[in-house]
């Protein structure tokens, strides 16, 4: 209960009436104060909680109508210890073909326009298609507002660190990073079109971005690419050959199935590797 108080006041009277006095009159009244509550979410027994779901296919596949498998599929119940057969029926109770009972009226499940909308009285084809379903996380999966938040904010936070990486790179670091991304073309851009080309890239793959910016050999990939440009050592038509391009004279052997500059990098950190770098930086300067 709460309560509420009124004051009344008499008419007004004549201010040049000096007999007539004004009285008051306090009222108190008690009224009811409605509360409301918000609607608690229904939570059975197995954890399971109640409400409408969203499906979506993966990819943004949007096909006006998609029909995913509702019968003859199977998951590996780790406490049973075997597969049990799936199957989404009309008349059904449950998804599991060992726990139904009589006729089995089967019914399709088809995704509209890339979607598939399940209310929350469905609950069996919720769980089949959140908890059971061979295809879920690949084929499609549930709407998670707050998985993909997190998701997002994951990213973000990713292209921050890209950024603020890309704004702190040196110049020689930040044609070894575009290096990878544009090829020699890096070699005729600007600072300032290097600058800005960088911090797009950053933007764009931030985690390709940081792990470029963090590998030890992208400085060494491209001091070999630079000094391959400059005709100051060449690689051979068959890219398994490193050679001096005044003599021809061989320098290194590119190892099978490995690239060309990754294998020329790995070498220069060798004994004989590192005299040759020490050459070929002379010369470059």
């Amino acid at each position: 209960m709460a309560k509420k108080t009124k004051t009344k006041v008499s008419p007004q009277a004549d201010p040049g009436d000096e007999h007539i006095e004004t009285t008051k009159e306090v009222v108190t009244e008690f009224f009811e104060e409605t509360v409301v509550a918000e609607p608690k979410k229904i939570t059975p027994k197995d954890g399971w909680e109640i409400k409408d779901r969203m499906y979506y296919l993966k990819n943004n596949k949007t096909p006006l109508s998609y029909l995913i498998r509702g019968s003859n599929i199977h998951w590996f119940d780790e406490e049973k210890g075997y597969e049990r057969e799936l199957k989404y029926t009309s008349n059904q109770r449950t998804s599991f073909v060992d726990e139904m009972k009589g006729e089995q009226r089967l019914e399709h499940i088809i995704f509209q326009k890339g979607g598939l909308y399940v209310p929350k009285t469905k609950t069996v084809l919720q769980k089949l298609l959140s908890l059971y379903h061979p295809h879920r996380d690949k084929l499609f999966e549930e709407y998670k507002p707050a998985a993909i938040a997190a998701t997002q904010i994951d990213w973000l936070e990713m292209e921050i660190e890209a950024l603020n990486a890309a704004q702190s790179l040196d110049l020689d670091m930040a044609e070894a990073v575009m290096r990878v991304e544009v090829g020699s073309k890096v070699s005729e851009m600007s600072s300032k079109e290097l600058k800005r080309d960088l911090l797009l890239y950053a933007k764009r793959n931030p985690e390709l971005f940081l792990e470029l910016v963090n590998d030890e050999n992208v400085m060494l990939r491209n001091f070999g690419i630079k000094a391959t440009e400059m005709n100051i050592i060449k690689l051979s038509q068959d890219q398994r050959t490193f050679l001096w391009s005044s003599t021809d004279r061989k320098l290194m052997t590119v190892p099978y199935e490995e690239h060309p500059y990754s294998a020329l990098a790995a070498w220069f950190k060798t004994d004989e590797g590192m005299e040759i770098y020490s050459n070929i930086e002379k010369r470059l300067n």
